[in-house]
């Protein structure tokens, strides 16, 4: 795909093109990596220095010859790791597995991972108890450049996290521990009631807040992280969705606690919150929204996020009108004796002042009458008396422009 080759060119890794589904009658691979010249991809046949190759998934034909292909990139890259080391690499997913507890998917760069080593990975560490491949088959160990599943962790490690073997027990402890540490002070903490609806008030109330923190627990991490992901690309430069806390598995008390101090409701994708934490929540006033589509839980954060943008202030001509006498009227203060030339005066509407076409007050109507009766509006060419809130700087021949004020709320594109 498109964005696979975007991927590839931000990573700057080298490219090699499988041209699937060559064993379809009329199927014409050379018309695909023509196209490919268009997102820069000159392929060898072209002159180029990609390597391209047919295949057929169904029919299982060219895999062999996709296989050199990576071989032999390998080589030219000169890509070479010492399987004589304790073990490190990198979690490409993880999930709490209902029968199995945490498992992740780790991918091994350099050294051996043997079952029964102790291993950290992110801000989780345990011994591992079993180790399996892609076809669900025990392995004892496993070296470089082989993916694998892990159990014995406690906890669920975020994807993109590096994974180290130690040497002991203490030494993982002391580790996860700081790491966990460093995490909660980044987090920061907040109080009040923890839903949407009181996020809300407070962003109206105090317009310096533009950040909407949140909790999300999910089923497995790979769908926190697009949830994370998506959320971040619904920030601008006024709001933004930050993410506290997110991890797979159900909701347990520390979620709600963590929610209560961070002052953010808990967001629940396809998991749901044990009995403990249900009635914590319920005691200490936090909200719990479930979800099981992912596009509905971005769309209410959308509409909250949307909330919190400063509405844009529209501005409506409604009236012009000729100042033809000046009253002193003693305890209302200075009246303008008026005729509406043009639209409609409405009381309580925003004023200006106009002398010789240049604007000398801006500001609101206090008083529109019609003869002694005080009224809600005067067309044009009827007569009327005005009076300006908090100021009477006002001279026969002046002219008043009348408008109103709307506040449209604003939504992120």
């Amino acid at each position: 795909t498109i964005e696979a080759i975007k991927h590839a060119k931000a990573a700057e890794v080298p490219i090699i093109v499988a041209v699937n589904k060559c064993d379809k009658p009329g199927a014409k691979p050379e018309a695909v990596l023509t196209e490919l010249l268009q997102h820069d991809i000159q392929v060898e046949a072209m002159g180029g220095d990609v390597q391209a190759i047919n295949v057929s998934a169904t029919e299982k034909t060219g895999l062999a010859e996709l296989t050199e292909a990576i071989t032999l990139q390998a080589e030219l890259l000169e890509l070479k790791a010492n399987p004589d080391r304790d073990a490190d690499g990198i979690v490409v997913e993880s999930q709490l597995d209902k029968g199995r507890g945490p498992v992740a998917t780790v991918l091994i760069n350099r050294g051996t991972l043997k079952r029964g080593e102790i291993v950290v990975a992110g801000k989780q560490w345990g011994k591992v108890r079993a180790l399996t491949n892609e076809r669900g088959q025990q392995l004892k160990d496993a070296g470089p450049g082989v993916p694998v599943e892990i159990l014995g962790l406690d906890g669920a490690p975020d994807p993109g996290d590096m994974f180290n073997v130690v040497d002991s027990e203490a030494r993982a402890r002391e580790v996860t521990e700081y790491r966990q540490r460093a995490e909660r002070q980044k987090q920061g903490v907040a109080s009040g009631r923890a839903s949407l609806e009181t996020l809300m008030n407070s962003m109206r109330d105090d317009k310096a807040v533009s950040e909407l923190p949140l909790v999300v627990k999910g089923d497995v991490q790979g769908s926190v992280e697009a949830i994370r992901h998506s959320l971040e690309a619904l920030s601008t430069d006024e709001v933004r969705a930050n993410v506290v806390y997110g991890a797979a598995g159900g909701i347990s008390e520390s979620d709600v606690l963590l929610a209560k101090s961070s002052g953010a409701p808990v967001f629940a994708f396809n998991v749901r919150a044990n009995k403990q934490a249900r009635e914590l929540a319920e005691k200490e006033d936090v909200e719990i929204r479930y979800y099981s589509v992912i596009y509905n839980l971005l769309d209410d954060v959308k509409d909250t996020l949307s909330g919190m943008l400063a509405p844009e202030k529209r501005e409506t001509f409604i009236g012009y009108a000729d100042i033809l006498e000046v009253f002193n009227i003693t305890k209302t203060g200075k009246v303008a004796g008026c005729k509406v030339s043009e639209g409609t005066v409405k009381r309580g509407c925003g004023v200006r002042l106009l002398r010789d076409d240049i604007v000398i007050h801006e500001g609101k109507l206090k008083t529109l009458k019609r003869f002694k009766d005080e009224v809600a509006e005067v067309n044009s060419g009827m007569e009327c008396g005005m009076a300006f809130e908090k100021y009477e700087d006002i001279r026969e021949g002046d002219k008043i422009e009348c408008f109103e004020i709307e506040m449209i709320d604003r939504k992120l594109d």
